[in-house]
């Protein structure tokens, strides 16, 4: 049993039988598919988030709809960053929206011709690669900065035309050393005049 899919299977079995008695069942019933705290977190995929970025938020299992991608990006006016915050929203409830980005991201050290060389030398077809190099040049040489782009989420986000402008839409930063967050934007501001 050497593969990651055998060790995954594996694992969950042990999982199940340890947890999901009868017991366990009843005494701790499966949250509701809509977030109790009516939050959407938007944030990177970065493996040091797991496990830790919520508990350092605050957020248990069933309080937050959580949506990753590389670098928090958002690339296009109904890409699927938006779409999940859409049905979020209309669908489940989200009142509020969390952009939230972290120091050190890899993604900030990317750069598209090295990975494009890299998808070349995996066996990625020239052709291809022609097919969304524009697309992926404009969004990985684009992103050198977390906190801007936490700020042109934000933007994105609050500016797009599905997104209700009553839905306070926050940026944060994320220490994934510490767990320290500090404030980017401050979504409450967006309709209130004394904060802007």
């Amino acid at each position: 049993m050497n593969n990651i899919l055998a060790q995954i299977l594996q694992a969950n079995k042990n999982f199940v039988a340890a947890n999901h008695s009868k017991n366990y069942v009843d005494l701790f019933p499966a949250p509701d598919k809509l977030p109790s705290r009516q939050l959407a977190i938007f944030t990177c995929m970065d493996t040091r988030l797991v496990e830790f970025l919520e508990p350092a938020m605050g957020i248990s299992r069933g309080q937050a709809k959580v949506i990753k991608n590389a670098g928090n990006s958002i690339t296009g006016p109904f890409e699927a960053t938006i779409r999940s915050l859409v049905i979020s929203i209309f669908e489940l409830g989200v009142k509020e929206i969390v952009v939230i980005g972290h120091l050190d991201c890899g993604l900030a050290a990317t750069d598209s011709q090295k990975l494009i060389k890299k998808m070349l030398d995996r066996g990625i077809s020239a052709d291809a690669i022609k097919m969304i190099q524009k697309e992926m040049e404009s969004w990985v040489d684009h992103f050198h900065h977390p906190l801007e782009n936490v700020e042109e989420a934000v933007f994105k986000i609050r500016s797009n035309p599905l997104i209700p402008q009553d839905v306070p839409v926050h940026g944060l930063m994320f220490n994934p050393t510490t767990g320290e967050l500090s404030v980017v934007v401050d979504g409450y501001c967006h309709t209130k005049p004394e904060c802007q």
